[in-house]
């Protein structure tokens, strides 16, 4: 009996360890990475994960925890920015996506090349990342930009309706560099983007 009881034991041990190791995974707490427009944004930037929070539900002074931008309709909407922000983390977090030509050119794997920083008609004509994180060496706020060739982003599912609203999804990883240090280098992995352009303008994220 004791014989019995002990290997109950064990084994409960072994399983209580394995549900703790997987829960300590950041990755297992990201979204699913689904091709929906379900509105799920989620990726690991230097070890610690970033999702989309709101600020407010305020329809005057919003603060949204994600937007999708686009370009110029003259231009068949050359470029989609999707934006995402935790406003309510103690050491919030922002990050920017620019995915330039994802519209037309659709399903397929993209190259991630340098940012200066700066968004729509002042960033690149190419697609890049950057992202504003805490840095406890500077305790302080720090801007990481990309850099030429530093990753890459797959569109699983580019798809236009007007009625129901664009679709894109995808999948990212990339390494960004401090745009005043570019020997301190961190690395951004897991990410994954589930986005409906008309929808999105309304979700709240908790």
């Amino acid at each position: 009996m004791k014989t019995k009881i002990l290997l109950f034991l064990t084994i409960l041990s072994l399983v209580s360890c394995s549900s703790d190791d997987s829960s300590n995974d950041p990755a297992s707490r990201l979204p699913p990475e689904t091709q929906t427009g379900a509105n799920t944004f989620g990726c690991i930037i230097d070890g610690k994960i970033l999702l989309p929070r709101s600020g407010n539900t305020s329809q005057i002074n919003p603060l949204y925890g994600a937007r999708l931008l686009r370009g110029f309709a003259e231009f068949d909407f050359d470029y989609y920015e999707l934006e995402i922000i935790d406003h309510k983390s103690n050491r919030s977090a922002s990050f920017y996506i620019h995915m330039h030509n994802a519209v037309q050119n659709g399903v397929g794997s993209y190259i991630i090349d340098e940012s200066n920083g700066m968004n729509g008609i002042d960033g690149y004509a190419h697609n890049y990342i950057h992202c504003n994180v805490y840095s406890r060496e500077t305790s302080s706020y720090q801007k990481y930009v990309s850099f030429e060739n530093s990753g890459s982003f797959i569109i699983t599912k580019s798809m236009r309706n007007a009625t129901t609203g664009n679709i894109i999804s995808g999948t990212f990883n990339c390494k960004v560099r401090n745009i005043n240090n570019p020997n301190d280098e961190i690395e951004i992995t897991d990410g994954r983007f589930d986005i409906n352009s008309l929808t999105i303008k309304t979700t709240y994220f908790p």
